[in-house]
């Protein structure tokens, strides 16, 4: 909108540079031109803008496919005035000198004849599609129809008017027509969807069963390593057994080796001491055979082999051959000396003999000889 300053007799406009300003002066052309200023009398002067950037018109409309269905398409035309002069001709762009604002409404008048023509054009081409053509190919053939159609219009040319874009957004079917015509591909994802749980269902299990079959054959080839290491153990512990029995055997033969080897030089030992302790008295007897009895008596009394005499008891036995002898004279006293020193030798051989039994063997002689 142009900028106007009124100053009593006399008004000024400013005018922005995308829009073209034609001023008439008593019906003469004085100011033709986008972004124009100048001074002008609100008397004689006729003044008209026209917007010349680019604009968009929405555009929303019902149509009807060849099988009878209603669908509903959304698009924007992009437009701009290329012929400011002729559409200032063609259509009511004059403002009011005092405020600036548009007597009429050019845009809307403009935007009502691009939406009529392109739904026209639109028209004509789904009178053609059906249904399923018009959802998946209706678009681009929209476009294409739309953007020839208004470009090629006499009327649009003839009012300085050119479409520079048509852009279709949208092309939809009724919600329960729409949701009819989803629901074979709607079932066909969710029978995918399911295919793809039922593999991967399948797969979890396949991969289950596989980890259980590891896990069985692990806990197999366990069992058959646990079985060899038992098998190993026992060999072991009989192969120690065998061992130590062997090593226990050759110890006990070791051993009764030995005891034997001390045994045999013991009795070796023995024999050989008994050997020499037997030659020693058959020598000693030798020698004591050698010598008369008082000799030996002599000398057992000097060795103090005869034994304690606490008592002496004479019998009749041995005092009748003294006195017999102590009466028949000096060779008879010879005789019952010589009879009492053999006495006496015999009892101190006695007494030797005694004293190699011990004291009990003197005290059963002196027993035996008393009454």
């Amino acid at each position: 909108m142009a900028d106007i300053t009124r100053f009593r007799f006399i008004s000024h406009l400013r005018a922005n540079p995308t829009t073209h300003v034609r001023h008439l002066r008593n019906g003469k052309l004085a100011h033709d031109g986008a972004g124009q200023a100048f001074w002008f009398r609100a008397l004689n002067s006729s003044l008209s803008e026209v917007p010349i950037d680019d604009r968009e018109q929405p555009l929303l409309f019902h149509g009807r496919t060849l099988d009878f269905q209603d669908v509903v398409v959304q698009a924007t035309v992009t437009y701009r005035v290329t012929d400011p002069a002729l559409a200032s001709t063609r259509l009511d762009f004059g403002i009011d000198p005092d405020t600036g604002l548009w007597r009429a409404t050019p845009l809307e008048q403009l935007g009502g004849l691009l939406t009529e023509l392109a739904q026209q054009t639109a028209l004509d081409l789904l009178a053609g599609l059906s249904l399923t053509q018009a959802l998946s190919e209706g678009m681009a053939s929209l476009r294409l129809a739309m953007s020839s159609g208004l470009r090629d219009d006499q009327r649009l040319t003839g009012l300085g008017i050119g479409v520079e874009d048509v852009r279709v957004v949208a092309v939809r079917a009724e919600s329960d027509v729409e949701r009819a015509l989803q629901t074979p591909t709607r079932e066909m994802v969710q029978q995918a969807a399911d295919k793809a749980t039922y593999e991967r269902r399948a797969m979890a299990v396949e991969r289950e069963r596989s980890i259980a079959e590891n896990e069985l054959q692990n806990q197999i080839e366990l069992a058959r390593r646990e079985e060899q290491l038992v098998t190993q153990k026992g060999q072991n512990e009989r192969q120690r057994a065998t061992e130590a029995a062997a090593a226990g055997r050759i110890e006990t033969e070791a051993s009764a080796g030995r005891r034997r080897l001390l045994a045999e030089a013991d009795a070796d030992a023995k024999r050989v001491l008994g050997a020499a302790e037997a030659a020693a008295e058959k020598a000693l007897l030798d020698a004591y055979a050698e010598l008369d009895q008082g000799m030996i008596l002599a000398m057992a009394i000097k060795q103090g082999a005869l034994p304690d005499i606490g008592t002496l008891n004479l019998t009749p036995d041995l005092l009748t051959p003294l006195l017999t002898k102590l009466t028949s004279g000096s060779s008879a006293s010879g005789s019952a000396s010589g009879s009492a020193s053999g006495s006496a030798s015999g009892s101190a051989a006695a007494g030797t003999a005694a004293s190699g039994s011990g004291a009990s063997g003197s005290r059963a002689s002196r027993s035996g000889g008393s009454v």
